[in-house]
């Protein structure tokens, strides 16, 4: 199975829903806690070969926490920003039209959307409404976008903490799913957004990505903190259909390809891209572990991370921004007491 480096942590990884050798994939710097993002253009077209290529690539000043392609129009993606934004960016565009180069000589982006009063962590465009896209929030709100307004159109309070992900359903324009802190998946109509149509549980630690099928209207994919990938039927009363634990690091980017059935991609913080076919092993045909262990983030973060992870709170929970706090909670339980101590006294 192909694979790709990235210079950054992966948070997002989309196929394109016209070119299906097309790929991109958000990242942000120090495990987005802090530091610049990248967008990556990636094309698979060469990956028989076990190689990915990229294409094209964006710099930011904040991380990117996820992308989402227009369903329009081959050439828009937009954004969710660390900063609270979202950015929509043409890839005809000349380069001076998109954020370029390094965060001193950023210019603008095509076009900015920003109400959120934190971190916006997912955006996806609506399937069937070209012009309509959702946001989801560390301010604990999913916020219904049009193009043609100048704000936001309508914002769901989904959960009590902070909203990790969201996406629409690709059969009904009214159906969006969430992901959260609280480690639930919850679909909801939007025409009555007071009660979910359904609650799913059993990721361990938050949800970081919820994708629907673009080829069956119920199966939903999910990744999460715990590391794992899992596949949910959200009609059926027991949902849970499979779970895959290739990454090695948290997994927080997910996608399904429009134009192959059951193809899946993940990407997370152990700096890889995942490709395979639902009810395979993403690992098949790659080299035997290369000798990285569960708990590599904790070698990897050392004192100064985590001393990052104890300083970020939000304002508006009063809780340190998710990603901190589940690293944090990940630390206490994979480490026992005495490591934990010698790592706080380093």
């Amino acid at each position: 199975m192909p694979r790709f480096k990235l210079p950054f942590h992966g948070y997002a990884v989309k196929f394109s829903p016209f070119y299906e050798h097309r790929l991109a994939v958000g990242t942000s710097q120090n495990f987005g806690i802090l530091g610049n993002g990248r967008i990556h253009i990636l094309d698979l077209a060469g990956a028989g070969a076990g190689a990915i290529s990229e294409s094209l690539s964006f710099d930011t000043a904040d991380g990117i926490y996820d992308v989402s392609w227009s369903e329009s129009n081959d050439n828009l993606l937009i954004s969710a920003t660390g900063d609270g934004s979202v950015k929509i960016w043409d890839l005809a565009a000349p380069p001076t039209a998109n954020p370029s180069g390094p965060s001193t000589s950023t210019l603008a982006s095509v076009r900015t959307f920003k109400e959120h009063a934190y971190c916006v962590y997912a955006a996806a465009w609506n399937p069937r409404h070209a012009d309509v896209f959702a946001s989801a929030s560390g301010d604990c709100t999913v916020r219904v976008w049009d193009v043609r307004e100048p704000g936001s159109t309508m914002i769901i309070p989904g959960h009590e903490f902070e909203i990790l992900t969201c996406d629409w359903n690709k059969y009904n324009d009214c159906v969006i799913a969430t992901g959260s802190v609280d480690k639930s998946i919850r679909v909801w109509d939007v025409r009555s957004y007071r009660v979910p149509i359904s609650v799913m549980n059993g990721h361990g630690y938050p949800v970081r990505k919820v994708k629907f099928s673009p080829h069956h209207g119920s199966f939903i994919a999910s990744c999460s903190y715990d590391m794992s990938v899992c596949c949910w039927d959200y009609q059926l009363e027991d949902a849970l259909v499979s779970r895959y634990e290739q990454h090695t690091e948290f997994a927080v980017g997910l996608d399904m390809s429009v134009l192959v059935e059951g193809l899946l991609a993940s990407a997370g913080w152990d700096q890889l891209v995942y490709v395979w076919q639902h009810g395979s092993d993403p690992m098949a045909g790659l080299p035997p572990d290369d000798g990285m262990k569960r708990n590599g983030c904790i070698q990897q973060c050392g004192m100064q991370l985590l001393l990052v992870l104890f300083s970020i709170s939000n304002p508006l929970t009063g809780s340190q921004r998710s990603e901190e706090l589940l690293l944090e909670f990940s630390l206490l339980k994979v480490v026992d007491a005495s490591g934990l101590l010698a790592c706080i006294r380093v």
